[in-house]
Order: C-alpha cells, then structure tokens, then sequence
C-alpha cells in the first residue's frame, strides 16, 4: 500500500509530507486548495507528462517521492524479474523535477522512465474524473470480463495469442510466396546466378582477413625491407664498420686484461654475452627479411583475390562467413522454388490446421467468457441497484468477430436499461455521465479481489450524485476499502462519513505567499470537516450535530 507521501516545489504547494493508512482514505478541501495539485503530483512520480510551468514560482526544482510497504508475493516476484528488491519491505518512488528533465529513481537507483512506469503500474491505479469515459468503448468491456475470471481466462487466452501468431505467420509466408510462372521464373535464374557467382569464387571462411592482413603487408613490404636491410648493416659481420666488428675488436682489447684483473674479467664476459645476443638478433634480423620477399606476380594475385572477394562483399554480405550465409539462403529459397507446387501445397495445409487450431482454442475462450459473463453481469446488476438504480437492466452481449486476432473471436458489449419500459441499448448510448461514473464504480468494486494492484485512487467520484445515491456510494467504497487501499477525493460528507483516515487540503495565504497544505484530522476535527461540507461558510450548531451524526452513522455501518 502506499505509506507515505511527499511533495516538495510544486505549483502551490511548498512542501508536503503526509502518511496514508490502510482502507478508506479520504481527502477533502475547498475547490481550488490544492487537491487536484495533489493527485497531479502523484501522477507525476509514477511517471506522468512534466513541463516546467509544474515548478514552484522561484524554485529551482520539484521532488515528488512515493513510499510503498510491498506484502504481496506476486508483485515481490515481478519486481524481482526486474532486478528490484523491496529494502525493509519498501519500495520508494522519487522523481526529481528540473526545468527541461526530470530524474527518476527507485530505492535510490536511478532508473529510466518505462521503468518506472512498470514499477508504478503494478502499486498503484488512478481512477480520474474522466475515467469513466472508458465504458463508452466497448473493447474496454471484454477486459474487464477478462480480468473479472482471470484465472480461467488468461491461460485461454496465451494459448489463442499463440495460435493466432501460428495462423498469421502461415498467412504471411504464403503472401510472400505467391508468385506467378514469369515472376517464378525471374527469381529461379537470379538465385541461381548468385549461388554460382559465390560458389565459383571458391570463399573460406576467414580469407577476407588474411587477404587483408598479407595486402597490407605486401604495400609496405618496400619500406619495410628498406628499414631492415638498413639495420643489418648496422649490426651484421657482412659488412666493414658495423657493431659487430667493433664489437669483436673490443672482446680482442680486453681478452688479457681478464686474464690479470677480476673485474677486468667481469666487463670481458658481459661484452662476449652482447656478442653472442647480437648474433642471435642478427639471424632473426635475416629471417625478417626473407618473409617479406615476394614476387611481383605473388602481389598481383593477393590484389586481384581481394578485389573480387571485397566485390562479392558489395553484393551479399560483410564478411566472408555472412556471404557463404547467404548463399546457404539462396540454395534454400531456389529448391523452394524448384518444388513451388509441393511447397506451396504444404503451406496452404499448414495454414488449414492452424486456422482449424486457432478456432479450437478461441472457441473455448468464447465459451468460457459467456459462461463468466452470467455471473458478472450478476454481480455488476446488483451492484448497480445497490447505488439506487432501482428499475435497472444490464446485459453483456457477445457478437463474433470475423477478423482472427490474439484476443479471440469475442465482440462484446454491455447493454443498459435504467428505466422501466426502456429497452436496452448499448452502455454508450444509455448512461448519463454521472451514470457512467457510479456503473465503473461498481466495476471497480466487483473487479476489487481480482486487481493485483493494491492500492486505488479516486478522484471526485461522485460527480453528479448525491442525497441516497451518495450514501450508497460511500458505502460501495469502504467495501472496496475492505479488499484495497483507497484514496479518496471527494466533496461529498456521505462519503467523507466513511473514512478510515480523513485528510484535509486547504490553501493558506502568509506574507503574500500561497501555499497548500494537507493535515491529518482527528474524529472531532473530522466532525468539523464534514460540518463544512453539509453546511458550507456557516456551520451552525445543527449542522455540526448532524455531522456528528452522520459519523456515528457511518461508524455502525462499517
């Protein structure tokens, strides 16, 4: 669930820190204090849009950190497939804003922004003021069938994707090799020019480079034969005046004086030792040389294997090894052509028996779908009465798409009556948006023990109701409360009642500096709050009662 929160730099608020509590958490305040700043903040750290105009006035940047206690197992093995671990049981979302970027972290570890967002999406899910929008679309139905029996449905459905991925690869190959006579024809003798050209050049795997290396070698041979002969005349006893010589002549000078003298003797067996090296460097020196004798003839050879090998380059591939690779290819793709019929033939049955697999198994997932729809529509039709759709009728109807995809053969689309004599019609043409708000609620509650993510925020969920209809609501959200940990905006004190924690946002104006803050409230100043919210500027001692009546109310309920 989500722990703690902690805004700092951003629009009107200074800084915030607040902790949450497990079930109902409710937030309230006067319009404009702040309380959409506080969702949008949230929003921000689980990696929504930024721009700079988010900042504080003056402030050189704006911090937004989550702190979330991680109990579930599931979610600790996703995490983990992500090389995340939960320290002391806890993840902490931080992002830090900056005029033009903005830098995430999670525990500490900066990680890039699909990250985060992955991280987020399992901890944490928004319901918006406009998120109810979504029921307009029916594809959105068929999910939440699916996410309402996913234990059953899922492995159905990874087994139809699996299928249906079969089927579309067989479709796409016999698109590609769907050829008449002349274009077959075309291709043949292609393929067969490129195999003999790249057979006939008779490649090993690795030549290119050591053509390369003996080419080079052969260039610079000149300059380097040059340096060599140079140095051996320097050092060898084939000519007059070189190190060897002198050297002779010096072991000849001190040959007595190591006779009569120790140290004498020293000098005469270090300089015979230089003797015996510079032979041996001279015969290396010699043998260095004799590699770089080559023929004219030799040269112009290694040059005209390397151009045609760098030829073929130009045509099929990088390297030797990716040219014989592509050969391989070719020979393959001509005996395919070769034997078009035969192929074709088994690409054609092919495509039968993953067309007739594919419709097994999206058959089964249909199946299973109507089935789990009897009782969801149940459940959602009583939900629905419970929040004062008295006279209501709901229906989940199936239509079957002609187009094969990964999600089965299933159209389906929820039908609503909320008046008597009313026929039913589609979910979009049906609802008011104050309607729509109350039946996604309801979803969310039905879907509540399904969902894996733990926590839930609401933001004004009940626009457009009020009196019963209110109080129904409030109740439906401690139910979900019960299940999840819910975060709660609202304006209404039929709701407020309800809270397991009540939090209060106002706007405060000091030495012309706005800023919005957020308490904590005790059960008297939570009286109070919902006094403010019953009565509005003038709460009267009436209304403070039926306040205080209204939490008694509540607490008796839960």
């Amino acid at each position: 669930m989500l722990e703690n929160l902690h805004v700092k730099n951003l629009a009107l608020i200074d800084e915030v820190e607040v902790d949450f509590r497990p079930g109902l958490n409710i937030l309230t305040g006067e319009t404009g204090a702040g309380k959409s700043i506080l969702l949008g903040s949230v929003n921000l750290a689980l990696g929504g849009k930024y721009n700079a105009d988010m900042l504080r006035t003056g402030a050189q940047f704006g911090l937004v950190e989550l702190t979330f206690s991680i109990e579930d197992e599931a979610i600790k093995k996703q995490l983990a497939a992500m090389d995340i671990y939960p320290e002391d049981g806890r993840i902490v979302l931080n992002r830090k804003l900056m005029e033009g970027r903005s830098i995430s972290k999670i525990n500490g570890e900066t990680v890039n922004m699909s990250t985060l967002k992955d991280v987020a999406s399992m901890l944490i899910d928004i319901h918006g003021q406009h998120e109810h929008q979504s029921l307009l679309h029916k594809k959105n139905h068929l999910a939440f069938l699916d996410l309402y029996q996913r234990e059953k449905i899922e492995p159905l459905k990874k087994k139809v994707s699996k299928s249906c991925r079969v089927y579309q690869e067989y479709e796409k190959k016999l698109e590609e090799f769907s050829l008449d006579e002349r274009e077959r024809q075309k291709e043949i003798s292609l393929a067969e020019f490129e195999i003999g050209e790249i057979t006939e050049a008779g490649l090993q795997e690795g030549e290119d480079e050591e053509l390369e290396i003996c080419y080079r070698r052969m260039s610079e041979g000149k300059k380097i034969t040059e340096g060599i002969g140079e140095a051996y005349q320097y050092t060898s006893e084939d000519s007059t005046g070189n190190a060897s010589d002198y050297l002779s002549r010096a072991i000849r000078a001190l040959q007595d004086v190591s006779s009569v003298d120790e140290q004498g003797g020293g000098l005469y067996s270090q300089l015979v030792e230089i003797d015996s090296l510079l032979n041996d460097f001279n015969r290396e020196l010699s043998e260095y040389a004799k590699s770089f004798e080559f023929s004219e003839e030799e040269f112009y050879e290694t040059e005209n294997r390397l151009n045609e090998v760098n030829h073929l380059k130009t045509k099929y591939g990088n390297s030797v090894s990716e040219i014989l690779e592509y050969c391989e290819e070719k020979k393959q793709r001509l005996k395919e052509l070769e034997d078009y019929e035969i192929y074709m033939q088994e690409l054609r049955e092919g495509l039968e028996r993953a067309k007739q697999e594919y419709l097994s198994c999206a058959e089964k997932l249909s199946a299973q779908r109507k089935k789990a729809a009897v009782s969801f529509v149940k459940e959602i039709k009583k939900g629905l009465e419970d929040l004062n759709f008295l006279d209501v009728q709901f229906e989940m109807r199936f239509s079957k798409n002609q187009k094969f995809s990964a999600g089965g053969i299933d159209d389906a689309e929820f039908y609503l009556s909320t008046n008597p004599g009313e026929a039913l019609r589609p979910m979009g043409m049906a609802a008011s948006g104050g309607e729509l708000s109350r039946i996604m609620l309801v979803i969310k509650a039905v879907l509540a023990g399904q969902e894996d993510t733990p926590t839930l925020i609401f933001d004004e969920i009940d626009t457009g109701i009020s009196g019963i209809t209110a109080g129904k609501v409030a109740e439906k959200m401690h139910l979900i409360g019960k299940s999840r940990q819910v975060l709660c905006i609202t304006h209404l004190a039929q709701i407020a009642a309800m809270a397991d924690a009540h939090y209060r946002i106002q706007k405060e104006a000091k030495e012309n500096i706005t800023k919005t803050e957020i308490a904590n409230l005790s059960e008297e100043e939570s009286i109070q709050e919902l006094a403010r919210l019953l009565g509005g500027a003038k709460v009267t001692s009436s209304i403070l009662q039926s306040a205080r009546e209204m939490k008694e109310l509540a607490k008796r309920e839960i």
